[in-house]
C-alpha cells in the first residue's frame, strides 16, 4: 500500500522549496518517520539531496515527459514508506503552453495526479496581510488541485509574522509554520543551479541543521496529518538498457543521470560498470556500452585533456561498441572545449564538436527528439523525450545530426546532437538534451 503524500511547491522559483523540503526529510527522519522523496520536473540536482536528507533515493516525476501510467508506476517506490513528500519546481502552476504526455510538466499536473495537496512555501518579505491574497489566488486557480496550507518564509519579526497570520486566518488559510531569515540554512549555487550534493562540505551537519530548524518552526504533526492517499496505481513501465553491461562515467564532472533510468536499467538485468574520466580511467572493456552523463566538464577541462588513459580507452571502445553522450558527456566526447578563460582543451575526439564556454549562452528547455539513426538502445526512428539546460555554444559541428530536435511548442531546434560511425562496428552519439523517457 503506498503512503499518503504532501508536494511542497511555491508561487515561483527562489521562494525556499528546496531548503523547506530537506529540512522536513531530515527532521522527519529524525524522528524514525520513513519518507519517500520525489521531484516534480526534470531537475537532476535536488534528487541528490532529498536522497542524503531522507535516506531514500528520490525520484523525477516529469508530467510533460511521462505519461500517466509511467508516472504511476514510478511512485510504487514509495511502498513501505510513511510519507510521500514531493518538491515541485518553478511555481506550482509553471509548465509549457503545449501539454506533452501527462500534462504541462507543472508540479501542478503531479499534484493532480497523485492526488497529494499542496503545501504552499510563501517568501513574505516586503508584505504582510496581503500574501493570503496570493494563497487564495493559488487555491483558486485549480479545482482539482487543493491547497492544504502554507509555510511561511523569510519572516522578519514576531510583529511581521503576527500580521501574516492574522491575514490568513481572515481568509480561511492554514498557516503550518514560519521561517525566519536565516543565512545559515543556504545551499551554494553554480550556473545550473545548486552546487550537487556530494561537492557539499559537511553535508551531514547541513541536512541535520536545516532539520532542526524546520522542526522548530514548522508544525511537523499538522503538516503530517494534512496529507492525502496515494491515488496511482500501477507497475513499473520497462525501461530498456543499452546494454546488458553498461559502462557509466560517474564522478564530479559526470552525474547528471535520472534515477529512475539507472533503476530501470537494473531492473531490466543490466549491470551498471561506473569508471571515473577524472580519476583517468577508461570504461570497462567488458562492457557492450558506455553512457557518459551530463555534468560539469568545463569545470574540469584541464584534466579531462590531462586523462590520456581515459580519451585513448574511449576512442578504443567506440570502434567496437555504442558510446553516448548527453550534454556535457557530449562536449567531453568532441575534439575540443573551450573554458570560460578563452583557453582551448583537448577532449576525447570521438565527434568533431567543438563547443564554448567562452560567451555563456542558456539553453533551455523541453525537447522531443526523433532519431535519425540508431541511438542505443533505440532504432532510428524513435521519439525521446528530454530536457535541454546548458550555457555552452557550438563553434563545429561537423558530423551528421543525429536526430530531429523540437521543442515543447513544435518549433526547431538547431541543437540536432551528432554521430559517427566507426569501421569496427562502433558508432559515437550524443546531444545536448537529457533523456528522460520514450514518447508515445
Amino acid at each position: 500500500m503506498l503512503p499518503r503524500g504532501l508536494i511542497i511547491s511555491a508561487p515561483a522559483s527562489g521562494t525556499g522549496k528546496t531548503t523547506l523540503t530537506l529540512g522536513l526529510l531530515a527532521a522527519l527522519r529524525a524522528r524514525g518517520v520513513a519518507v519517500q522523496p520525489f521531484k516534480s520536473g526534470p531537475d537532476y540536482i535536488d534528487p541528490a539531496f532529498h536522497t542524503a536528507a531522507a535516506g531514500r533515493v528520490s525520484v523525477n516525476l516529469d508530467a510533460w515527459a511521462m505519461g500517466a501510467d509511467r508516472l504511476a508506476g514510478l511512485v510504487q517506490v514509495a511502498e513501505g514508506a510513511d510519507l510521500v513528500i514531493a518538491e515541485g519546481s518553478m511555481g506550482l502552476f509553471d509548465g509549457v503552453a503545449k501539454a506533452g504526455e501527462a500534462g504541462t510538466g507543472a508540479s501542478a499536473d503531479v499534484a493532480a495526479l497523485m492526488g497529494w495537496p499542496v503545501v504552499l512555501v510563501l517568501d513574505v518579505g516586503g508584505q504582510a496581510q496581503s500574501a493570503a491574497a496570493v494563497a487564495l489566488g493559488f487555491a483558486a486557480m485549480r479545482a482539482d488541485v487543493r491547497i492544504a496550507g502554507v509555510v511561511l518564509n523569510k519572516v522578519a519579526s514576531a510583529r511581521h509574522e503576527a500580521l501574516v497570520r492574522d491575514g490568513m486566518e481572515r481568509a480561511g488559510v492554514r498557516v503550518f509554520g514560519a521561517l525566519p531569515r536565516n543565512k545559515e540554512i543556504a545551499l551554494p549555487e553554480r550556473h545550473l543551479g545548486l552546487v550537487q550534493a556530494e561537492e557539499l562540505p559537511k553535508l551531514e551537519a547541513f541536512m541535520a541543521a536545516a532539520g532542526d530548524f524546520v522542526a522548530s518552526h514548522v508544525d511537523l504533526d499538522a503538516l503530517m496529518a494534512a496529507a492525502e492517499p496515494t491515488l496511482a496505481t500501477g507497475a513499473a513501465l520497462a525501461v530498456k538498457p543499452p546494454a546488458e553491461r553498461i559502462a557509466l562515467a560517474r564522478d564530479a564532472a559526470f552525474s547528471f543521470v535520472y534515477p529512475h533510468l539507472i533503476d530501470g536499467w537494473r531492473k531490466a538485468g543490466a549491470t551498471i560498470l561506473p569508471f571515473s574520466p577524472l580519476a583517468d580511467e577508461a570504461p570497462d572493456d567488458s562492457a557492450g556500452a558506455c553512457w557518459l552523463p551530463g555534468g560539469y566538464p568545463e569545470l574540469h577541462a584541464g584534466r579531462l585533456a590531462a586523462a590520456g588513459r581515459f580519451r585513448d580507452g574511449l576512442r578504443a571502445f567506440a570502434q567496437t561498441r555504442a558510446v553516448h553522450g548527453e550534454c556535457g558527456g557530449y562536449m567531453a566526447m568532441g575534439a575540443g572545449l573551450v573554458a570560460a578563460d578563452g583557453t582551448r582543451h583537448e577532449m576525447a575526439g570521438l565527434l568533431g564538436l567543438e563547443t564554448s564556454f567562452e560567451k555563456r549562452r542558456m539553453h533551455l528547455g523541453y525537447r522531443l527528439a526523433e532519431t535519425l539513426v540508431p541511438v542505443a538502445p533505440h532504432a532510428a526512428g524513435a521519439r525521446l523525450r528530454g530536457h535541454e539546460f546548458h550555457y555552452a555554444t557550438i563553434l563545429s559541428q561537423p558530423d551528421p545530426a543525429l536526430a530531429r530536435v523540437v521543442d515543447a511548442t513544435g518549433a526547431e531546434v538547431a541543437e540536432t546532437g551528432s554521430w559517427r560511425g566507426f569501421s569496427g562496428g562502433g558508432r559515437a552519439t550524443g546531444t545536448f538534451f537529457h533523456l528522460i523517457a520514450e514518447a508515445t
